[in-house]
């Protein structure tokens, strides 16, 4: 499958997963984890643009791993919903 690692909520169900999607959609759902933010938090501290970082918020608001809280500008925060954790399983 995947060499590198990334983090379980990034894969999408109803999309094909590329590897600079996964790669993108990771830093975004890292950085949700530990707290919600807007996106031009989001584009600050994942050094993907704007443009990128608002696709992939779409993608994951479709398929129900974050969601879009207030008015403009949004809060995005993680749902409950979403694949979870996986384990490691290379070695065995």
């Amino acid at each position: 499958m995947f060499k590198e690692a990334y983090h379980p909520k990034a894969f999408l169900s109803r999309r094909r997963n590329v590897r600079p999607g996964l790669v993108a959609r990771t830093r975004i759902v890292a950085l949700l984890e530990r707290r919600s933010s807007n996106t031009k938090t989001l584009v600050q501290e994942t050094g993907l643009t704007y443009v990128a970082v608002l696709h992939h918020l779409h993608l994951l608001e479709v398929e129900d791993i974050v969601l879009r809280k207030g008015k403009k500008p949004y809060s995005w925060e993680l749902t409950g919903a979403g694949q979870q954790r996986l384990t490691n399983l290379r070695g065995k």
